[in-house]
């Protein structure tokens, strides 16, 4: 048996404004975007180069929904996001004002910080030793 994860939904307050962050600030592709409803879409991103898995951009709804946007894992860091080029990346972030919360630094495995997202979910920035 192959199984593989795909999608991890990422609760978000507005789909425009997420893939406005997404695609122009962080540079990920946008894989899909399409209309289910008048108030759902499937918003699917990944980051470059990178389809085998995706984020999809889920429009809170309701109370419960909108309490957990930003917070889904409870103030840990949620996402990790890997790259061949650690320094171009963390330039990257300070360009568009993303929120570095854990400024760069050198561990066992690589270089590793950590950022927000527009909406407060934490993400490790990591570039692994070779």
């Amino acid at each position: 048996m192959k199984q593989k994860i795909a999608h991890i939904a990422l609760l978000v307050a507005d789909y425009d404004e997420a893939i406005s962050f997404y695609v122009d600030k962080l540079h990920f592709d946008l894989i899909e975007d399409t209309t289910l409803s008048q108030t759902k879409r499937w918003v699917l991103v990944a980051p470059k180069g990178s389809h085998e898995f995706s984020l999809l951009l889920a429009k809170a709804d309701g109370a419960i929904q909108k309490q957990s946007i930003g917070n889904q894992s409870g103030g840990r860091v949620f996402l990790f996001l890997n790259t061949d080029n650690f320094d171009r990346d963390y330039q990257n972030l300070i360009d568009n004002d993303i929120e570095i919360v854990r400024e760069p630094k050198k561990e066992e495995y690589g270089k590793v910080l950590v950022f927000k997202d527009i909406y407060g979910n934490l993400w490790d920035l990591i570039e692994r030793n070779n």
